[in-house]
């Protein structure tokens, strides 16, 4: 089988399950050729991932959790300065403790009435029209609007940088020249200004108490802040997003398990949420980069090599999961990691399940019979996987 793991093609429609498969069958810990880099182990296989990922004595987020290496003597590109995302304990212990209080699950709880207010909102105002971009409308609105209240930042302004992020997650070979970096650069210019309200007229609001906040006894740096920014902008949507516009193409796929969700919303909605993350595994793939000479799997790991995890092949291990290619809306147990796990798992979470439940919620009891306008159209990226256009007809349920 040809396996590609970077061609943005392979995840045209989803993520590439035939060839993760054939590798964790065949392959778990295979070396994968990287044209214009230096090539990187692929790990596929559910109970190699999770060692990678808890194990940050062997394998560093450091210098980068992206595939391609910076360039040489610019690090993670933004000079000495990097993202928590790129950082080991105990650098990343501390940089997380500044934001870990926002997002414990009493924290998220305290919103839970917000974001379902949100989530009425959202459907409002596509519920008359009968269709909408589903993406855009509505699974893209949660996210961009729940950061913006977070940061003490206007809702269309969340929508606008949510906007910037689809741009940075797309494959630079399907934009043109350029154009990741200048989002990124938009991205900036935009925190820049954050920093100035918010120093000037400080708010009971995330981005004012980080730049009150102090790391090692003294206030992060303009850059650091904007790192930080850039990061809950970015990773503050991807898995909300991508699951509630993949979960419901999934719902619509298999009307048996669509039927038995709907026939008890609230009761079991918890545990198909779950199923519904680990089918869809939004993040598609993190890099480690091996502290010292390891083995994995029997593969002789070098210090130096590029580990890549591969979260949606995870997700499909049958070692760990009856049937894994069949959702089954009522699996239990279910030990996904598509929040990954171990130092890194993600931060946000308890909110994102928050969100998830509130918005499936309002749009599957509200809007019903729905229809593919068109044939969504997917995320041009090897690192995250989902539908970028959904165009969706529905009828408002009386």
């Amino acid at each position: 089988m040809k396996i590609d793991l970077l061609s943005p093609t392979s995840f045209s429609d989803g993520q590439p399950h035939d060839q993760f498969r054939w590798l964790r069958e065949n392959e778990p810990v295979r070396w994968h050729d990287e044209p214009g880099g230096r090539g990187f182990w692929a790990v596929t296989r559910h109970a190699d991932v999770w060692a990678v990922d808890r194990d940050f004595q062997a394998f560093s987020s450091e210098p980068t959790i992206m595939i391609p290496d910076p360039p040489p003597g610019q690090g993670q590109g933004f000079g000495p300065y990097k993202m928590m995302l790129m950082m080991d304990p105990p650098e990343h212990t501390a940089f997380r403790k500044l934001i870990r209080q926002e997002f414990t699950l009493p924290a998220a709880h305290l919103r839970e009435e917000r974001i379902k207010a949100l989530a009425r909102g959202i459907v409002d105002a596509v519920i008359k029209k009968g269709e909408c971009d589903f993406v855009a409308e509505v699974a893209g609105e949660m996210p961009s609007f729940v950061i913006a209240e977070l940061m003490g930042l206007p809702l269309d302004d969340g929508r606008e940088l949510y906007k910037l992020t689809e741009t940075i997650h797309t494959a630079p070979e399907a934009l043109p020249p350029g154009a990741g970096g200048a989002a990124v650069a938009k991205m900036f210019e935009y925190g820049q200004g954050v920093i100035a309200e918010k120093r000037a007229r400080p708010g009971d609001d995330l981005a004012s108490r980080l730049l009150a906040c102090e790391v090692d006894g003294r206030r992060l740096e303009d850059m650091e802040f904007l790192l930080f920014f850039l990061l809950l902008v970015d990773a503050g949507g991807d898995t909300t997003r991508n699951l509630l516009s993949g979960g419901l193409l999934a719902l619509m796929a298999n009307p048996g398990q669509f039927a038995w969700l709907m026939a008890d919303l609230a009761g079991r909605l918890p545990v198909a949420r779950e199923e519904l993350l680990r089918w869809t595994s939004p993040v598609i793939y993190m890099r480690r980069t091996a502290r010292h000479d390891v083995e994995l799997a029997g593969r002789q790991i070098r210090e130096g090599d590029k580990v890549v995890m591969y979260f949606g092949a995870a997700n499909r291990d049958a070692t760990v999961f009856d049937r894994p290619d069949a959702l089954d809306l009522a699996r239990e147990p279910n030990p996904h990691i598509a929040f990954g796990t171990g130092p890194h798992g993600c931060l946000g979470q308890h909110i994102a399940r928050i969100e998830i439940d509130a918005m499936l919620t309002e749009v599957l009891t509200r809007m019903g019979d729905f229809e593919l306008a068109a044939p969504p159209q997917w995320l041009a990226s090897n690192f995250i996987s989902g539908p970028r256009v959904m165009p969706l007809r529905f009828k408002a349920r009386k």
